[in-house]
């Protein structure tokens, strides 16, 4: 089996961070999200990965390079614009071949991985196999209606009045019988070839479909709330470490994972926190479920439960919580009397507290 990895999207949800970058690369515990998906399509026994990627295709690059690192074997398949699931099926036809294939949404968060998902589409064999999960509001995916013996008779995409509650989540393997479907179906409202019309076509013409059941913790990391609850069920099996220095002025408490090369002066640390490579924090309280990045510096201020991307910069700032900061950010607060000055970007969000 081979697996087909999406990371060519727009990311939409998470501007103004997409607005630079690719939101497969935005980290979670210091990590991108991406490779929590390829390390997962590893450790399920998959070796050979075709990575979609769009206009930010060399930065990712960059960061995966051969796959060699994950123990895979990477062919990148450029997307010029993401027009649908299935459209990335389309284009990767030649990497795919005849082969049975994962697809794999690479801003996706499976706690517990696919291994077992992958070794059930082995065993036994349908013309597709998806993993779903209840979600509260169905509206907002792809739905599967599901019969008593695990046949998927419908799917819809987003429906305004779905059938059921099971969502699509990103996770999915097919025979070589979706590439007559992808060929068949039509763009839909939002031209975009849908997977969900694709699936369709297959029960259609007859095929087995199966759905498969997931209760592991799972997140499409779209929105930056997604974003800060992965980290924090991450964070929860972190292993504290203390590579980086710790003067005696300070107290580190709890599963703190330090980098070499970190300094923490004069500061509380309560786990679990991860600390990256040459960050410098100073007279600080950093609170749990904390994740900050490479090369950043906090300064005479309180952050809990947030993300700092490297390089970002928090002086001054009294008490942060559940705060995205983007990478080379500055935060900043002068003492008192002040007046706010902001530069802000599209769709940037600013709270100001009286």
């Amino acid at each position: 089996m081979k697996a087909l990895v999406l990371a060519g999207g727009t990311g939409s949800r998470l501007r103004p961070f997409t607005h630079t970058g690719t939101k497969q690369l935005l980290p979670i515990a210091n990590k991108p999200v991406l490779f929590y998906g390829l390390e997962a399509i590893a450790a399920a026994g998959i070796h050979d990965v075709g990575l979609i990627v769009g206009e930010y295709g060399e930065d990712i690059r960059r960061a995966v390079g051969d796959g060699t690192s994950f123990g895979l074997r990477i062919t990148y398949v450029r997307q010029e614009r993401p027009l649908g699931l299935a459209h990335a099926v389309l284009v990767a036809r030649e990497f795919l071949a005849d082969d049975d294939f994962l697809v794999y949404l690479g801003d996706n968060y499976l706690q517990d991985g696919i291994a077992e998902f992958v070794r059930r589409a082995a065993d036994e064999p349908a013309a597709a196999r998806l993993l779903v999960t209840p979600v509260p509001d169905p509206t907002a995916f792809g739905v599967a209606e599901v019969d008593g013996a695990g046949l998927v008779v419908r799917v819809e995409e987003k429906p305004p009045c779905p059938r059921g509650d099971l969502a699509l989540i990103g996770v999915y393997a097919f025979t070589p019988a979706l590439h007559e479907a992808v060929r068949a179906i039509r763009p839909s409202a939002r031209g975009e070839l849908e997977i969900t019309s694709a699936i369709q076509w297959l029960i259609d013409h007859g095929l087995d479909v199966r759905a498969e059941n997931t209760t592991s913790v799972w997140r499409d990391t779209g929105s930056v709330d997604d974003m800060l609850e992965v980290n924090r069920h991450v964070l929860d099996g972190l292993t504290g470490r203390l590579d980086g220095k710790v003067d005696q002025d300070s107290a580190v408490v709890g599963r703190v994972s330090l980098a070499e090369g970190a300094v923490v002066r004069g500061s509380r640390i309560v786990g679990p926190v991860i600390i990256g490579p040459g960050s410098v924090i100073s007279n600080a309280v950093i609170g749990p479920y904390t994740s900050i990045g490479a090369n950043c510096r906090v300064r005479d201020s309180s952050i809990e439960a947030s993300v700092l991307l490297d390089g970002a910069d928090v002086e001054h700032a009294g008490r942060i919580e559940r705060s995205f900061i983007g990478r080379d950010a500055v935060v900043a607060a002068p003492p008192f009397p002040y007046a706010h000055r902001l530069v802000l970007g599209d769709h940037s969000k600013v709270h100001l507290n009286p």
